[in-house]
């Protein structure tokens, strides 16, 4: 939400979650590449808790506590409004909602009740000629986002080696964006008309249980219901005064089912195994596959451990891809396979104490059934506009391999740090069968984040911290721009003849947060100065061309954003 600045999911309802890169295991389904399983925690059941934070974006309030101590039942929730036109210039407003209630019985389980909801309006460009320099601030562009997400679950202990999850959720979505463009002579025209609004209904349930201390079992279902009203007028070419052309327009329902079984087996002492499948069906292609999932774990000594891994994943497309239409209002990508993918990792892990961890994994990942345009190089992995108007075929690919490492240490005695890099290489092959880079080979990324903590005050139940970020990475590839054709144009045309052969600079960028926090009996009040974005070099996106000057100009990206903060917890 805001434009991109923050998770709708406060750190204040998280809970413990994994993320999954590389293969993954077999209850995952409909992605490729990684898993980011976010879990909301229970409420305190004891007593209860509240914060609330005031600073130069906006107000956040969180609370939590018990509903029925009798009973361990809990709440918590978190509430967020904010408007960063006051630090940022731009006029974003974004709010958004997150709750989770828990209720265990006595002997039918846990039920929990939970939900997440946002609204997000931004609003850009300028109507006042003295601010026209480029093609762009001749646009009013309005934007609206909502999403909402809720759901009930339910876990049944059977027995101590049995439990069954089943959880039945909701989910909307809904895009609306606006864009007028004033021309030279100072008439405004609609360009852009965008309406996407989708609803998902979701059953997923499994079954978890120990057959023994050597075989454990995890199998079950996941049913999507996809409901959706899409809407996508775009008019061909901004400049020309055109009038708009529909390019998706489609409202009706889908289908997506699939079931997975995991079983993990200890072959021996220091030898276990993963071996797992997950089918996937999906009625809009009618697409029916099955995905098989292996992991080898040796334990080399009781704090090191080297794994061998192989996965078969497969994704669909954005629903609006396939309800793309052309000139003769003809569905052009109704029969769209999933892109599927071959991901081969191997895996070194050294607890080298309680508080310290090393991870490297080198990896290999071979994309097939890409969607790409034929005899063009575009494929949808390089794509990052929010809509798509070609006529796509299966014939793309890709390939992506290069080796991760992780260094963490825990928090011990008031500080902490996470060093974490990739080297790496990321290739496809575009619809006119040309071997390239993506848009994202860096080649390599580097962050480090750490944080101190140092007590203070005439009883020591003061704290100030110190947190801090620091990215080092290759910048992103673009296309260069046909000179000739952007100056007769007057906007940038890129030659995708040579698509993503060049490269912006090194990033180099960071966040720091410095904070003091005075600790009371019943209360505690938090002070924090916040920079976010703070680089030595904070890159760029792109190029732009400049009417006044009529020449073609570097794009850099947004700047440091301050912001300052009170908090008071009771």
């Amino acid at each position: 939400m805001g434009g991109g600045i923050y998770s709708a999911l406060s750190s204040q309802v998280m809970g413990n979650s994994d993320f999954f890169n590389g293969t993954l295991p077999s209850e995952y389904s409909n992605v490729l590449s990684g898993v980011f399983d976010m879990q909301m925690r229970n409420g305190n059941n004891q007593k209860y808790q509240n914060t609330f934070q005031a600073s130069l974006i906006g107000i956040d309030m969180a609370s939590e506590g018990p509903l029925n101590k009798n009973h361990n039942s809990s709440y918590i929730f978190n509430y967020r409004y904010s408007v960063t036109g006051l630090v940022m210039g731009a006029d974003l407003k974004y709010q958004d909602l997150s709750f989770k209630l828990n209720f265990p019985t006595r002997n039918a389980g846990t039920f929990s009740i939970w939900g997440l909801g946002l609204t997000d309006r931004n609003k850009a460009g300028s109507l006042d000629k003295n601010e026209w320099k480029t093609f762009a601030d001749r646009q009013d562009v309005k934007t609206e986002l909502g999403k909402a997400i809720g759901g009930i679950t339910h876990r049944l202990n059977i027995d101590n080696a049995t439990y069954i999850k089943t959880s039945l959720s909701g989910t909307y979505s809904g895009i609306m964006q606006n864009v007028g463009q004033v021309d030279s002579l100072s008439s405004y025209t609609q360009v852009v008309g965008i309406s996407n609004k989708s609803w998902n209904v979701v059953l997923n349930s499994f079954i978890n249980k120990k057959f023994s201390s050597k075989h454990m079992n995890r199998s079950g279902f996941t049913a999507t219901g996809l409901i959706y009203n899409l809407d996508y007028n775009i008019t061909p070419n901004y400049g020309m005064n055109m009038p708009m052309e529909n390019i998706v327009r489609s409202s009706g329902d889908n289908f997506h089912f699939s079931a997975f079984s995991n079983s993990v087996f200890s072959l021996s002492p220091n030898l276990s195994t993963s071996a797992g499948i997950n089918l996937q069906y999906f009625d809009l292609d009618k697409n029916f596959l099955i995905e098989p999932r292996l992991n080898v774990q040796w334990n080399l000594t009781p704090k090191q451990s080297l794994s061998v891994a192989y996965g078969l994943h497969s994704r669909r497309e954005r629903l609006d891809y396939y309800y793309v239409r052309n000139e003769n209002n003809q569905l052009v990508n109704k029969d769209l396979k999933l892109a599927k993918a071959h991901h081969f990792n191997l895996t070194y892990d050294w607890g080298i104490s309680d508080i310290l961890h090393l991870k490297i994994e080198p990896y290999y990942q071979y994309l097939y059934d890409v969607p790409v345009e034929a005899n063009t190089s575009f494929s949808v992995l390089n794509l990052e506009d929010y809509y798509l108007d070609k006529a796509l075929n299966n014939d793309g690919k890709g390939r992506n391999y290069g080796i991760d490492f992780t260094l963490e240490r825990y928090m011990n005695k008031g500080y902490y740090y996470l060093l974490a890099g990739s080297v790496f290489r990321s290739e496809y092959m575009g619809g006119d069968n040309i071997w390239r880079k993506t848009r994202y080979a860096r080649g390599y990324s580097f962050n480090g984040v750490w944080g101190k903590d140092w007590v203070t005050g005439r009883n020591k139940n003061n704290m100030i911290g110190l947190n801090l970020r620091l990215t080092y990475q290759g910048g992103d590839r673009y296309t260069p721009i046909d000179q000739k054709l952007s100056e007769a144009s007057h906007e940038i045309v890129l030659d995708d003849s040579r698509a993503f052969s060049n490269v912006y600079n090194p990033y180099v960028n960071g966040d720091v947060t410095f904070s003091y926090r005075i600790n009371k009996k019943k209360v505690s009040h938090e002070f924090a100065l916040k920079g976010l974005n703070i680089g030595i070099y904070t890159g760029q996106y792109g190029y732009q061309y400049n009417e006044n000057s009529k020449s073609i100009e570097k794009l850099d990206i947004l700047g440091t954003l301050w912001d300052i903060c009170y908090k008071i917890h009771f």
